[in-house]
């Protein structure tokens, strides 16, 4: 179990779906502090500390795929390639229901892949899911 709060790091190119999550989680009264980042390279940048913005340990990404300047691949590419970054906990949260871009976000190590239209409306479910997983769930820190 982790004590204290999480930071989660919403890595999402839609400002709307980054309020949705940071609301849904303050709704269930979680102790998590949501940090935004726009694309890919936006979130190396805060998780590197060279934003206006950083991350606390331990965090979770929720990473988006389809995103300009640098993708949700080629972020996954970039962070599991960073030894001080590579164990970092990710989720991904795409449009994408195809196969192959599960199963490329999955050979990349992430921790889960949810379907935006698939949660749309339930946004709580995700709130919940990361309650759970954080009181189960050892994180590096």
């Amino acid at each position: 179990m982790n004590e204290g709060s999480i930071d989660i790091l919403v890595i999402d190119d839609d400002e709307l779906t980054s309020e949705i999550i940071e609301r849904r989680l303050k709704d269930s009264h979680l102790r998590y502090r949501v940090i935004s980042a726009c694309d890919g390279q936006d979130g190396l940048d805060v998780l590197k500390g060279k934003a206006d913005r950083s991350v606390r340990s331990p965090y979770i990404i929720l990473l988006d795929l389809n995103m300009p300047r640098m993708n949700g691949f080629e972020f996954l590419e970039a962070l599991r390639a960073d030894a001080e970054l590579r164990d970092s906990v990710v989720f991904v949260l795409s449009t994408s229901d195809a196969d192959s871009d599960r199963s490329r976000a999955y050979h990349e190590l992430v921790a889960g892949y949810m379907v935006k239209s698939a949660i749309g409306p339930q946004f709580s479910k995700l709130a919940k899911l990361l309650k759970q997983y954080t009181e189960t769930i050892w994180l590096p820190n």
